[in-house]
């Protein structure tokens, strides 16, 4: 794999750690700033809403900025908006900061599929998009962690003055290791849009929501199900969202070669592996080392569902993939938001602290549908790629020189 993966990995590392670590400082930004703690949620939801909005707005005007300037360009937005949070005089200040550091997440990760698809040979491009991945799933294991611990210590705002060094490592990474990556000389912020208006692209963007939904309708609360099921102190709860994000590595891992092999089939397996699992651990949350097992294999199965998910719209955007590989991260933030509520709603209702675990199933098994739809209809398009083993003679592929997946 080449070197300037590293360079992807790394600025994954620092979005992924400011990303998640709101979650574990909530306590301490509520007594600082002087609100309650469900107030201080806000900030988390704050973050997405950035990814949201920034996905699609920054990746088409940065369309016909060259690659490796555009990435360069939304870490440093990186690097201003967790400065501004660190340095946020109040609770609104603080909540514009979130949003401006939210802004790049999405076309970040969607420009840097795109090159990291670019950089390796036809047949490695779901293991070079994995590899850019592996970086969000280690600041699950360390990052998120140790920034938590560093913020609990030192205060929050210390949490977000480190993320702003991770900021700058990543772009002197960035700028010393990306190639030059051109623009297609016929790439246009319409041509984006016709692409992201394909209904394959549409299909895999609707899987991501209700699918990763499943996924965060449990993550959002396991810190929860840690003290209130498992039976663990509050020490422990590190330690489960640690192996959470050990799961998502071990995913993220064999998500590569297994989509490279085989999208589709990847797909509905890491889907259907995932409601399975989810209704499991309704049941093992309550035998505290099997409920930790369960924990780690729910990470792996959810992860694995992210790369042939990126993919799918990246090669079914064909000619523009960059907006429609964003707009997936846009996807993905919208599930988080969905199954974080949907969990909560359950919760609320009085079904109980496991009652997430079945809403998250059956929304990981509405995406299986959502994506069994969409391959039954992509076979009956005269001639559609089949997105199936990049390596198979069965392979249909149409990918002119500037779509992700030829090789540079």
């Amino acid at each position: 794999m080449p070197l300037a993966l590293l360079a992807l990995a790394v600025s994954a590392f620092g979005i992924g750690t400011t990303e998640f670590v709101m979650m574990g400082l909530l306590p301490n930004v509520a007594d600082d700033l002087g609100t309650s703690v469900p107030t201080a949620g806000h900030l988390v939801s704050a973050y997405a809403i950035g990814v949201v909005i920034g996905a699609p707005l920054l990746t088409a005007l940065g369309s016909r900025i060259p690659r490796k300037r555009m990435l360069l360009l939304l870490m440093a937005l990186f690097v201003v908006g967790n400065l501004a949070s660190a340095l946020a005089p109040g609770f609104g200040w603080l909540i514009a900061g979130r949003v401006l550091a939210g802004l790049p997440h999405g076309a970040f990760f969607g420009v840097g599929a795109v090159v990291a698809a670019r950089l390796v040979a036809d047949g490695r491009q779901a293991r070079a998009v994995a590899t850019m991945f592996l970086g969000l799933t280690v600041a699950n294991i360390i990052g998120v962690p140790a920034a938590t611990l560093l913020g609990q210590h030192l205060g929050w705002r210390a949490t977000f003055l480190v993320v702003t060094v991770i900021g700058l490592v990543a772009m002197a990474a960035l700028a010393r290791l990306i190639p030059y990556v051109p623009v297609d000389a016929h790439q246009s912020v319409g041509r984006e849009l016709r692409a992201l208006a394909g209904r394959q692209v549409l299909l895999g963007l609707l899987t991501a929501v209700f699918g990763f939904a499943g996924v965060f309708a449990v993550y959002s609360y396991l810190a929860s199900m840690t003290t209130e099921v498992m039976g663990f102190g509050e020490p422990s709860v590190t330690l489960v969202l640690a192996l959470f994000g050990i799961g998502m590595t071990l995913g993220a891992l064999a998500a590569g070669p297994l989509t490279d092999r085989a999208l589709r089939p990847t797909l509905y397996g890491s889907l259907a592996a995932l409601a399975l699992v989810l209704v499991a651990f309704r049941f093992t949350v309550h035998i505290p080392w099997l409920a930790l097992v369960t924990v780690v294999v729910l990470g792996a199965v959810g992860f694995m569902t992210t790369t042939p998910l990126q993919m799918l719209v990246m090669n079914k955007a064909q000619d523009a993939p960059t907006l429609a590989s964003a707009s997936n991260h846009s996807a993905f933030n919208l599930a988080n938001a969905g199954g974080a509520w949907l969990g909560g709603a359950a919760i609320a209702a009085g079904w109980g602290w496991t009652s997430p675990a079945l809403v998250g199933a059956v929304l990981a098994a509405a995406g299986l549908a959502i994506a069994v739809t969409a391959g039954l209809l992509d076979r009956t398009q005269t001639g559609a790629s089949r997105v199936i083993a990049a390596g198979s003679p069965r392979t249909e592929r149409r990918i002119s020189s500037s779509s992700p997946a030829s090789g540079s």
